[in-house]
Order: C-alpha cells, then sequence, then structure tokens
C-alpha cells in the first residue's frame, strides 16, 4: 500500500555508540517505536543558599546534573504476520533486537577474555574496561552524551518456542557534562552544543511583560 506522498516523516529516537578516543561510530539503536513520554530531571550543582543566620547568592558550580527516563515497546507481531519475509524473527523473536540493548550494560566477551589472560600472566595492574561512549539523540537538537543507569526489561508475550515477541525496556539515562568528560573530549564538545542549542532555542520563545504579570516595572 502506498503511502500519501506529503505525509511527513516520522524520525525516531535512539542511541549512537562511537569510540571514545576516534569518535569512530560503533552501532546505530534506533528505537522501533518512539516511547510516548519522556522523563527528565535536571539537579542543580549550586552554592550558597541558606547557611547560619543569613542566606547567600545563588552561584553555580558548574551544569546541572541531568538525567532521563523512557520505556521502549519492541513488538514483533506485525513481522509475524509475513513468516517468509522476516525468517530471523520467525526464528528468534525479538532476542536479537533485546540482545543488543543489554549489550550496552556490560562488557563484551572478548573484554572479559582479556582481562582474565592479563590475569592469568600476572598483570600486575589491569585497566577498567572502557565502553563505547553512548549518544542519546531525540531530533536534531537533542544528541548528548549519556551512562547507563538503569535497565530493565518486561517481556510481555512469546510464541511457542517461548521466544519474546513483546517487551517493555525501561531506561535511564544521566547525561555526561564537561564536568565529567571535559571540554576536549568528543562528548564534552557535544554537551556544549547541546546547551547552546538549548540557549538558541531559549532565545526563540516569547518574552514577558511587565503587564502580564500586573505591574508597570520594578524599581
Amino acid at each position: 500500500m502506498s503511502t500519501y506522498p506529503n505525509s511527513p516523516k516520522i524520525l525516531r529516537g535512539g542511541l549512537v555508540l562511537i569510540d571514545p578516543e576516534s569518535a569512530r561510530v560503533q552501532r546505530i539503536i534506533s528505537l522501533q517505536y518512539n516511547p510516548e513520554k519522556l522523563t527528565r530531571s535536571l539537579q542543580m550543582q549550586t552554592t550558597g543558599g541558606e547557611g547560619g543566620n543569613c542566606s547567600e547568592a545563588t552561584r553555580f558550580k558548574g551544569p546541572a546534573v541531568e538525567t532521563i527516563r523512557l520505556e521502549a515497546d519492541i513488538d514483533a507481531t506485525d513481522q509475524l504476520e509475513f513468516p517468509n519475509q522476516n525468517r530471523v524473527t520467525v526464528e528468534n523473536g525479538i532476542h536479537p533486537q533485546l540482545a543488543v540493548l543489554e549489550a550496552l550494560a556490560h562488557p563484551t566477551s572478548d573484554q572479559l577474555l582479556e582481562m582474565n589472560r592479563q590475569l592469568n600472566t600476572g598483570t600486575l595492574e589491569i585497566a577498567p574496561m572502557e565502553a563505547p561512549l553512548m549518544l542519546f539523540v531525540w531530533s536534531k537538537s537533542r544528541i548528548v552524551p549519556v551512562r547507563l543507569t538503569e535497565f530493565s526489561i518486561t517481556e510481555e508475550a512469546f510464541d511457542p518456542a517461548l521466544n519474546p515477541i513483546v517487551a517493555k525496556v525501561s531506561l535511564g539515562l544521566r547525561v555526561l557534562s564537561v564536568d565529567d568528560l571535559g571540554f576536549a573530549h568528543k562528548g564534552g564538545s557535544l554537551f556544549m552544543s547541546y546547551l547552546q542549542a538549548k540557549e538558541q532555542l531559549a532565545g526563540k520563545a516569547q518574552a514577558g511583560s511587565f503587564g502580564a504579570l500586573g505591574i508597570g516595572g520594578i524599581g
């Protein structure tokens, strides 16, 4: 069935994994369905406030700590209606999609084997295994480095072979700022671009007026 030629293209949110040193893209993960709700919270980093017998002016120590929560649905029901066109889904359900997301939560088997090899050869100091830099992409105005902090999967339906075919994935992300990565890091420059995009959007918002507040001015 052909779609209406003037219908808008629906963009998908997702995650991009890049090499933290070379910035080479390692994997792009697009969500099958965009979540209906995205929860963000910002915790200010300030000094001042109440202290002793007086209050001090608020002073910023750095950018706010931002966290993001979302729930993504993965559903293979439609694909199973056309088994000849979707053999991987028929044989595995949504295991492959879930496996891609689960890989975000632990090191690779190669990294673990290399660590074990170093232990067995008597290496005195073993560096922690570095994960790829994760970017959360939610439109061109929101491309921001993040760290995965929470991850859970609820499998809701299964095929006769007990492969999951419907699941809900909950993700908790912490935005990484220049406080975490520094200005020279690729992620740090992406955070600054994210912050500057917010400032540009704020400049497009309609300014308020004293009249709307019921006053003539301040002075």
